[in-house]
């Protein structure tokens, strides 16, 4: 009998759903309000309005948990875009 691999057995570190108010803030003093649906030490998934315009790399602020990350987008389908935290 063959396992099915499913995309979590690939992911770096496990992710935790959540359901977070965030921001994408840019360079120059940009932002984009965004919803933070899953989280975990290397990435997150967030949602927004549209992602139209958005540059390559933002910082995702969630002010709840006190956290500012700096990342870049590595996905994006609709108004999902999966993002990993830079180094």
């Amino acid at each position: 009998m063959m396992n099915a691999i499913t995309t979590d057995d690939k992911r770096i570190a496990p992710r935790h759903r959540v359901l977070k108010q965030g921001r994408l803030a840019f360079d120059g003093g940009g932002a984009v309000d965004c919803t933070v649906r899953n989280l975990s030490d290397t990435g997150a998934r967030v949602e927004v309005v549209t992602p139209v315009g958005l540059p390559e790399s933002f910082t995702l602020v969630i002010p709840a948990d006190k956290l500012a990350r700096r990342c870049h987008a590595v996905w994006s389908h609709d108004k999902r875009i999966g993002v990993a935290f830079d180094s």
